[in-house]
């Protein structure tokens, strides 16, 4: 979670495409320039170890847009695919 916060805080748009599982993934994975993320909040997680094949993590990440501050709240799921934590998309818990 945190290696694609700074992903997103940064524009590294590659490791965003690498860390999104390919069943969910949209064909768009390019960063707006006009967002600055400011802050992420790890809130929840619930497995994701080294011997697990899931995890969740809840986060609120702050950043401003068009001058305006904001927040995302999600509860996120990440999957082992070839040993690497992949993003799926928000958790159905």
């Amino acid at each position: 979670m945190r290696s694609r916060y700074t992903a997103f805080a940064t524009g590294a748009e590659d490791h965003l495409f690498r860390t999104w599982h390919p069943r969910t993934r949209p064909a768009d994975t390019s960063v707006d320039p006009e967002t600055r993320w400011t802050g992420l909040s790890v809130e929840r997680v619930v497995d994701g170890g080294p011997r697990d094949e899931r995890g969740i993590v809840e986060f609120t990440a702050s950043y401003v847009a068009g001058g305006e501050p904001g927040s995302l709240h999600e509860v996120s799921e990440f999957t082992k695919r070839a040993k690497r934590w992949m993003y799926v998309g928000p958790a159905s818990e």
